[in-house]
């Protein structure tokens, strides 16, 4: 078979396009639009618009002196008289008021003279009927003693003290003690001990704290060494941790008994 004897199947048109184009519509939507203006311009009617007659317009004019209107601006209007209330009827103009005149032509008329016996009479009579004690009068009064409104206080405390201070001073105490008095013929420094607490509220250590910062006067070991028996016993209320503190001893002394013979 040759191959210049095949023979290639033929490629169809493609359809030809239908409808308008827009040249076409675009010349029938002119043609609408002239064919619209032609129609207004022929069926269309010019009216003459007509005014309406002006109706119940307010108008404005100034008021005279004398129209009641204008009598109402004037606050005294309710206050003052009206000059045509007192004018007789039919008449604008008020009468004239004449003021009287105060003016007395009686002459003076004199109390009688009293006579000379009776001067003095209704007095006395009030004195008699109305008598008050003798009274003498003190020139000089005795003089008054007061008593004073405070007592005298003493400067030195009557017991011996103490307190706590630090972590531990809110905490409360279960088994208080009381501190005596020391038998010495001088004053005593404050004993500061520092105590640990434990837990369950018992003192689990105490040391005497060095106070010589504090003051210039001279401890006395007895009573540094009481303190520290004092604060061992001391029992706080239970806690939830351990505590430190101080405690502050304050001594009042009392003079010691001379028992030697003269």
């Amino acid at each position: 078979m040759n191959a210049g004897s095949v023979k290639t199947p033929a490629i169809p048109e493609p359809p030809a396009a239908t409808g308008w184009g827009w040249k076409k519509l675009c010349l029938i939507i002119l043609l609408a639009f002239a064919t619209h203006l032609a129609f207004v311009s022929l069926l269309g009617t010019k009216a003459v618009v007509t005014p309406r007659a002006v109706r119940n317009v307010p108008m404005f004019q100034l008021a005279n002196q004398a129209d009641e209107f204008v009598r109402l601006t004037d606050p005294t209007l309710f206050a003052l008289p009206d000059p045509e209330a007192l004018a007789a009827a039919g008449s604008p103009v008020s009468p004239d008021l004449l003021n009287p005149a105060f003016r007395y032509t009686e002459p003076p008329a004199f109390l009688a003279a009293p006579a000379a016996a009776t001067l003095g009479a209704a007095f006395k009579t009030f004195m008699q009927a109305n008598r008050v004690a003798a009274f003498t009068p003190s020139f000089k009064p005795e003089p008054q003693r007061l008593a004073p409104a405070v007592g005298i206080v003493t400067a030195l405390p009557q017991s011996s003290t103490w307190h706590v201070v630090g972590d531990l001073a809110g905490r409360p105490i279960v088994t208080p003690i009381t501190v005596p008095s020391l038998a010495v013929n001088d004053i005593i420094a404050p004993s500061r001990v520092q105590v640990l607490v434990e837990q369950d509220g018992h003192v689990a250590s105490a040391v005497l704290l060095d106070s010589s910062e504090y003051d210039d006067t001279d401890h006395y070991t007895p009573a540094d060494q009481q303190a520290l028996d004092l604060a061992r016993t001391l029992r706080f209320a239970p806690a939830d941790r351990l505590m430190f503190g101080r405690i502050i001893f304050d001594w009042h002394t009392v003079p010691v008994a001379n028992t030697n013979a003269p």
